[in-house]
């Protein structure tokens, strides 16, 4: 799926790197907890988050992930967005809760890698 149209069925605002819009995404996580996701995800293009801060950043550039959609109306200060911004990661903004953000994208067809051996 495009992150264009990630974008678009999240009703999300774009926060930095536009230009990442054209890119496609295979697979998706939704996680507070970035331990969980450096231990538990693989292959993930987008993670979706609450978490505001520049560990977010850090985590998805980490796995190689290529959008952080942040869900619940929040919006990270400047410095996370220059964080992403520099290291080329789509940053979006939803006001979906997390849930529902996640369940929009898999009702499209966005799945998580392995999601079905949970």
């Amino acid at each position: 799926m495009k992150l264009s149209k990630v974008c678009e069925l999240l009703d999300a605002e774009v926060l930095c790197c536009e230009e990442g819009l054209e890119g496609e995404a295979k697979s998706a996580c939704g996680s507070d907890m970035m331990s969980d996701v450096l231990a538990f995800v693989k292959d993930q293009s987008i993670l979706l988050t609450g978490l505001v801060n520049p560990q977010t950043v850090r985590t998805a550039q980490m796995m190689d992930m290529k959008c952080i959609v942040f869900v619940r109306g929040k919006r990270p200060e400047d410095p996370v967005i220059s964080l992403a911004a520099d290291n080329g990661i789509t940053v979006l903004a939803t006001n979906y809760r997390m849930y529902t953000a996640c369940g929009i994208l898999y009702a499209n067809g966005l799945f998580s890698e392995g999601a079905d051996k949970v």
